[in-house]
């Protein structure tokens, strides 16, 4: 288009001056035609030009396909994703579908296409709406019936404020470890992972709270974000408001599910049936969309992205130095290594509910059950008793022998050395699957007669486990049948050939 300076001259030229177009033409060095058109031209308002569509004959039959595909793709990490060749090919080999599109063609409208949709993955809610396959997360306490007392156990709650439905699950601490095992235990049961979460500032997650709004993050909730691929958000400091869904639905969860108190003997138990109990609260109304909860749950789990080919393992490692009788500490409970790492450096594993002892090579020395409550150490003998069988004179002298139980100190002090080896090594073999309590009672009943061997112990320990208890002493019969009398010598010898014997 032409100057608007050019356009006034030509007009002025033509129509003001009454000169031809030609003339006009060849003075300003434009074609003739362009001088007829602006000369001529009535209309000069801005034109509300829209870009007309260009039919697409070849992509038009699979445009459907393709965008399932790229929607299905922006759910995985890019390197899991279809690339442009890939789609091309999967699209000539269908054979349903007879495409004869080019490489060129699919790349263009992938390209195109891509762009399209994460524009409106970007624009498709102002940042206050609730979102499909956006949730919260954030803890609750309600009390519990436990071993004949009432304790107060933490549940973690994961809630999406678009459908209204929730996740529950309840754990002994609202440590880091349990935290994140929450949030496996979700997922996997999801089958799939939450675009966005929001969190309060959890200790758990947050290390320290920087200016601007950033977070200093742990290190191990930043891997596992990073696992799982998901964005997190956190509240301002005393904005509870801003995640103000899911601690509503902590207070549901408490009013409806664990007041009054419930009984808890197996932990894992409770969980697995509030797995059931959670899908079922989700045929009722949603509270101000009308709708059923589960069918708009469908919506949330349709927008998940995909789990990662690899579970996360949630077990962290970490260098702890022994103390001078064999015990680490993790967090305020102290755990047995083995006595040759007493005074020095020793790999643990650190599961929610497990403390494993390692090797440098990562193998598993001894296995503890995460102690929480008022417990405060946890002993596995086999490791000490395993090395002290092949020192026995130097028993007496170690720092764990006064930790044993009274009767096998004194057993083992009665025991001669070949003895006292055989006893450790007994006992080393029985504590690899088998408490303390029980072998102690093998020997209890073995020496109730006399020094057993480590054979009777034995004995008697596999008659408790295997549950036929002890065997009594067999009673011979007080009365001995009477029997003749032997007579030995030469009168026999005599008497034998008196009455015709045969020697033959």
């Amino acid at each position: 288009m032409l100057q608007v300076t050019e356009i006034n001259y030509i007009r002025q030229e033509v129509n003001g001056k009454g000169y031809s177009y030609s003339d006009v033409a060849r003075r300003t060095n434009k074609d003739v035609r362009t001088v007829k058109k602006y000369a001529d031209l009535e209309e000069f308002q801005p034109e509300n030009k829209r870009k007309k569509s260009q039919p697409a004959p070849v992509m038009d039959p699979v445009k459907d396909i393709v965008d399932q595909w790229l929607k299905e793709d922006m759910k995985k990490k890019k390197k899991y994703r279809r690339t442009a060749k890939r789609i091309w090919q999967l699209l000539v080999n269908h054979e349903e579908l007879d495409f004869k599109g080019s490489d060129r063609t699919v790349r263009a409208y992938v390209s195109k296409r891509k762009k399209e949709l994460l524009e409106e993955s970007e624009n498709a809610a102002i940042p206050l709406e609730s979102r499909a396959g956006d949730a919260q997360v954030d803890f609750g306490e309600a009390p519990f019936k436990r071993n004949g007392k009432v304790v107060d156990l933490p549940y973690l709650v994961m809630s999406f404020p678009y459908s209204n439905a929730f996740f529950v699950q309840v754990f002994e601490s609202q440590n880091q470890d349990c935290f994140l095992e929450g949030l496996k235990r979700f997922f996997n049961y999801l089958e799939g992972v939450p675009k966005r979460i929001r969190f309060d500032n959890l200790s758990p997650a947050v290390k320290k709270i920087l200016p601007q709004g950033k977070r200093e993050l742990t290190e191990g909730f930043e891997r596992f974000a990073l696992h799982y691929g998901f964005e997190y958000e956190f509240c301002n400091p005393g904005a509870g408001n801003e995640k103000g869904h899911v601690e509503a639905m902590v207070k549901y969860v408490r009013n409806n599910f664990f007041l009054p108190e419930r009984s808890v003997y197996q932990l894992e138990e409770l969980n697995h049936r509030l797995w059931e109990e959670a899908e079922n609260d989700r045929y009722r109304m949603h509270y101000e969309k009308k709708q059923e909860i589960a069918k708009l749950f469908v919506e949330d789990r349709e927008a998940l992205f995909y789990l990662p080919p690899k579970e996360y393992t949630g077990r962290r490692i970490e260098t702890l130095k022994a103390d001078k009788y064999g015990y680490v500490l993790v967090g305020s409970k102290r755990y047995s290594t083995s006595p040759r790492y007493a005074n020095n450096r020793v790999l643990v594993g650190i599961h929610y509910n497990r403390i494993d002892i390692l090797t440098d090579q990562y193998e598993v020395i001894v296995s503890h059950e995460r102690l929480y409550g008022k417990e405060s150490k946890s002993m596995i003998w086999h490791p000490y008793l395993s090395l002290m069988a092949k020192r026995p004179t130097a028993l007496k002298y170690t720092t764990f022998y006064n930790q044993l139980p009274d009767s096998w100190q004194k057993y083992l002090h009665d025991c001669t050395v070949e003895e006292k080896k055989k006893a450790l090594l007994l006992l080393s073999t029985l504590l690899k699957s088998n408490r303390l309590e029980k072998a102690t009672e093998a020997l209890e009943i073995a020496s109730e007669r006399c020094h057993p061997s480590s054979e009777a112990i034995k004995q008697v320990f596999h008659q408790l486990i295997h549950g036929r208890g002890q065997r009594q002493t067999l009673k011979l019969k007080s009365a001995v049948p009477a029997m003749p009398i032997a007579e030995r010598g030469m009168k026999q010898y005599d008497a034998f050939f008196t009455l015709g014997g045969d020697l033959k």
